[in-house]
């Protein structure tokens, strides 16, 4: 590899920055990730609107989990967004790491983290 792909932070769009890092090309914008999102609000209605009615409503009156108007886009949208380009993602703590974590940078292939809601 000569370069290594880099986007300058803008707004609050650090997962679409990490995730292309991460591909190292820019695949991802701020729309492709909202559509992502949205698919994942339409995912998560039709789930709820199965159960309990009084649930449903409340669910229906709070806004997305998956987005904001800042940018922000949740693990779900990442961990969605990532298999697409087959990838997959486990928490640092899943269970199934425990030999992994010995030794991260012979058995990892990325990272990707979170603090305050960057990623």
């Amino acid at each position: 590899m000569d370069l290594i792909h880099h986007e300058t932070q803008q707004g609050q769009l650090c997962a679409q920055h990490c995730l292309n890092a991460l591909l190292q090309c820019p695949v991802f914008d701020a729309i492709s990730l909202a559509e992502i999102a949205q698919q994942l609000d339409d995912q998560e209605r039709q789930q709820m609107s199965q159960g309990n009615e009084e649930d449903y409503q409340k669910f229906l009156s709070q806004p997305s989990n998956n987005m904001d108007d800042s940018g922000f886009f949740s693990v779900q949208v990442i961990i969605k967004a990532l298999s697409i380009y087959g990838l997959s993602v486990k928490h640092w703590n899943h269970p199934d790491l425990q030999m992994e974590r010995s030794n991260p940078s012979e058995r990892f292939t990325a990272f990707i983290c979170n603090l305050n809601e960057h990623w």
